[in-house]
């Protein structure tokens, strides 16, 4: 079962997430808030697998809330719900720690995927998200491409092979399977790989795997938009 915290400060809106999540019976919400500090408290009390967390709410908002949700609840995952399709917010909320950024006016069933993807260790962004992401890099994307190219380079071929499969969404067991290796092992290189390549978690991987056109590192709204494997 999926333990899931839900933050948001209208009740309408957490309704509407609730009924979209009470069709999973794989899912259970343990706990509402509707603010950000209320969503830590809750977190600390309920040690939730997945936090859905408004990106704007009284007091501490939720980009905020992350940080010190993530520093009280390390194992605890953070998807940003939020209507504003922003590339700051998308780039602060991956900075603040979160693994998955959806739009509310998305597709409920990416609401579902994206709990499942995070519960097991991956990062989601939507599509819509992983387009605006890769699409705005800035006007420097040749040199961070060539930057990407180097630190890509600098892996081992068996780190850029695990590289490429996380980045098309597999999770590390699919890799393990894909790679004929035991999870744990896989676990280790992608431990290296995030170490190596400076990236905070699987999504700034996949993107950075993007960047330096590793084959086989998808498209958007693909690899960057599913990403697995539990604790890295």
């Amino acid at each position: 079962m999926i333990r899931v915290l839900l933050a948001d400060d209208e009740a309408m809106v957490r309704a509407g997430i609730m009924a979209i999540l009470a069709h999973d019976p794989e899912i259970e919400v343990v706990a509402e808030a509707g603010d950000g500090a209320a969503a830590v408290e809750a977190a600390r009390r309920h040690r939730p697998d997945v936090a859905l967390l408004d990106i704007r709410m009284p007091g501490l908002d939720g980009l905020s809330a992350t940080g010190q949700l993530r520093a009280a609840v390390p194992s605890a995952a953070v998807i940003i719900l939020t209507t504003f399709n922003d590339d700051a917010y998308i780039a602060r909320a991956l900075g603040e720690g979160a693994s998955g950024f959806l739009l509310k006016s998305g597709d409920p069933r990416e609401l579902l995927a994206a709990v499942h993807a995070v519960a097991g260790g991956a990062s989601f962004l939507s599509p819509a998200v992983a387009h605006r992401v890769i699409a705005q890099l800035g006007p420097d994307r040749l040199a961070r491409a060539a930057a990407a190219r180097e630190r890509v380079a600098a892996l081992t071929a068996r780190e850029r092979e695990v590289l490429g499969l996380l980045a098309q969404g597999l999770s590390n067991a699919e890799i393990a399977d894909r790679l004929y290796l035991v999870e744990g092992t896989v676990k280790a290189y992608v431990s290296a790989i995030l170490a190596a390549l400076g990236a905070r978690n699987r999504v700034a991987a996949a993107i950075l795997a993007y960047e330096a056109g590793l084959p086989h590192s998808g498209t958007p709204g693909q690899g960057v938009g599913r990403t697995q494997g539990r604790t890295t």
